[in-house]
């Protein structure tokens, strides 16, 4: 299995990027899927999730109205649209699949398999 995130970049403050997460080696649409980061020096921090059909979506606050997630099955990928990109949304960003969990959940404890990370910085 693996899960391989790109799409990270430098963008100034307000600004916008779009990751993305391919998968493969697993049946795509029998997994939940999320979105996590960690900056520097703290600990890895739930960002979003999506059930494997895309039917619930799920936000850490800190980045509800500014985030999107979505997944194409077709495609094997999960996207996460970043708008309004704060310096504080520095981190890099992974991407995890859970099969336990088909609506994707906020604890890393909950998934099976990790990509390794896309690195967003957000200048000021």
């Amino acid at each position: 299995v693996q899960l391989q995130a790109f799409g990270g970049g430098l963008v100034q403050a307000g600004g916008s990027l779009r990751l993305s997460c391919a998968a493969s080696g697993l049946s795509f649409n029998n997994y939940g899927m999320g979105w996590f980061r960690q900056a520097p020096g703290k600990e890895r921090e739930f960002v979003s999730r999506i059930k494997w059909n895309g039917g619930i979506r799920d936000y850490a606050d800190s980045v509800k109205g500014r985030f999107t997630i979505s997944r194409d099955n077709a495609k094997n990928t999960v996207y996460l649209q970043m708008n309004s990109l704060r310096p504080e949304d520095t981190a890099v960003y992974v991407c995890a699949a859970s099969r336990r969990f088909l609506s994707g959940s906020p604890y890393p404890g909950n998934y099976d398999y990790w990509g390794q990370g896309t690195l967003v910085t957000v200048s000021s």
